[in-house]
């Protein structure tokens, strides 16, 4: 009886030098998120400061950077195209999803519960994001991520942070699993956003930095919005109206509803964004109501609102290595992971249409060969080839979807191969489905062209989404007041 008593003692002190040691490790981490939070405020009013009393002049025309400090002592400096290129993509890498760190893969920011829906939530609702992504490190890291507020083209907005964000300005990501018998090891980390300790206050555009200690060393970014919902927003997606366009593009024709919600001046005080599918490149986002009658604001154009329709996505599936789907040419298991072969890609240019169902450029991640897709999918090394009789001086290839996060990078340019006479490239991608297009893009431009590859044709299906801002006189920043997302289907 003595030494049952003593068991259960012994147990029950056990318990409470375990919760003991979780609640001093969590204490820990939010002393240093207070320290964190104080360093970052003395550093943006040192900031502040330093801009009040230097000068900044930027001469894009003779690439030059002048400076001139408190004590009017002048640097000139020329840099090299290179170096301005690497100015460019540091600003390109906090404006946009961006993967900065190899080890990290598969970063997914979606509603909570609905994996294929954007990062968008309604401000002062109950409604969370999900974030999670893998770490081919696979070990454990303490990762941090902190939100930075965006004005409507995606540029941070001239707030401070405690005027968006309501907590710490940092907080950790605590959810982390081991992968289970997998050939490629990696470590699966989860968020859910808005979390007790970091909340937003006001709609408009985010960027989510994940970072380790420094915020200025960033794994990678995540957009998403958040919605007040104060107008009405009515579409229709149609074919060109122009007769030189009816067979190659869409015509996205909407109005905006006020319903008492007061803007005063619609062409200043309104910013309205379109974008297809999950693409920025092509955005329009310079348009102004062409009438305004009364509350209801009409976007009715013939030219500023098309989009080159495109074709339906190509698509592979490899939720299972055990079998071949539709598009796998082969797969093999090597000392080197999983290889899986795509079958060789043609041009559809001048193919006559043909429907199909896809899931607009998105992916699902999907295992059906284990039980757990967080920990138990396998990584693949997916090659893909495009026949095209010689390479192109001008332009470039690129692999485009959510699966290279729809972005014209090194990771989705795809390299010329002349013994096979077109171009390929190889993606390390988990288990599931992919769509995916090939966008040409030339040399110094902004916008893919899809049309190259995979033709244009007015009955595609696409996913359209207008979002509506409205800077308030006096105010610093966009709020987002308005989303809608319109379907084209086949007329």
């Amino acid at each position: 009886m003595i030494r049952s008593f003593s068991i259960l003692l012994l147990l029950i002190f056990s318990y409470l030098l375990l919760f003991a040691g979780e609640t001093i490790a969590q204490d820990e981490k939010k002393k240093k998120k207070k320290d964190k939070q104080k360093n970052s405020e003395l550093i943006h009013r040192d900031s502040l400061l330093k801009i009040k009393n230097d000068t900044i002049e930027i001469n894009i025309e003779s690439d030059s950077l002048k400076i001139t400090d408190s004590d009017s002592t002048n640097y000139d400096q020329t840099d090299s195209l290179v170096e301005q290129e690497e100015i460019i993509m540091i600003d390109y890498i906090y404006e946009s999803n961006r993967i900065v760190k190899p080890n990290i893969k598969t970063v997914l920011f979606h509603r909570d519960g609905w994996d294929m829906s954007p990062p968008l939530m309604v401000l002062n609702s109950n409604d969370k994001l999900k974030l999670s992504f893998d770490d081919l490190d696979a070990d454990y890291k303490d990762y941090s991520f902190t939100i930075v507020h965006c004005d409507a083209f995606w540029k941070p907005s001239d707030l401070r942070q405690n005027e968006y964000i309501d907590g710490y300005y940092e907080d950790y990501i605590y959810e982390f699993e081991f992968s289970n018998n997998t050939v490629v090891p990696y470590t699966h980390y989860e968020l859910i956003f808005p979390t007790d300790d970091l909340q937003p206050l006001i709609s408009g555009n985010y960027i989510l930095k994940v970072f380790i200690e420094n915020i200025d060393s960033v794994f990678f970014t995540r957009r998403f919005m958040i919605t007040e919902q104060k107008v009405g927003i009515d579409g229709i997606i149609k074919q060109a109206t122009l007769l030189q366009d009816r067979n190659y593009k869409q015509e996205v024709d909407f109005s905006i509803t006020t319903s008492g919600y007061r803007i005063i001046n619609p062409y200043q005080d309104l910013k309205v964004v379109l974008q297809q599918n999950g693409r920025w490149d092509n955005a329009i986002s310079d348009l102004k109501p062409k009438m305004v009658v009364n509350d209801k604001l009409e976007y009715n154009y013939d030219r500023e609102n098309v989009f080159d329709a495109g074709n339906e996505f190509r698509s592979f599936d490899i939720k299972s290595l055990t079998y071949y789907t539709e598009f796998i040419g082969r797969i093999e298991n090597t000392n080197e992971g999983y290889q899986v072969y795509l079958k060789d890609s043609e041009r559809k240019t001048f193919r006559i249409y043909k429907t199909a169902d896809d899931i607009n450029g998105q992916m699902k991640i999907k295992t059906e060969d284990y039980q757990s897709t967080e920990t138990e999918a396998e990584y693949v090394n997916v090659h893909f080839f495009l026949s095209y009789q010689a390479p192109m001086v001008d332009a470039d290839i690129f692999i485009i979807g959510q699966l290279t996060d729809w972005n014209f990078s090194e990771t989705s340019k795809m390299d010329y191969n002349f013994k096979r006479k077109g171009y390929e490239k190889t993606l390390l991608l988990k288990q599931g489905y992919y769509n995916y297009h090939y966008v040409l893009k030339y040399h110094g431009q902004k916008t893919g062209d899809v049309s190259f590859i995979e033709g244009n044709h007015s009955v595609t299906e696409n996913t359209y989404t207008i979002y509506v801002y409205n800077r308030e006189l006096g105010s610093l920043y966009d709020k987002l007041i308005g989303v809608k997302h319109i379907s084209s289907m086949p007329e």
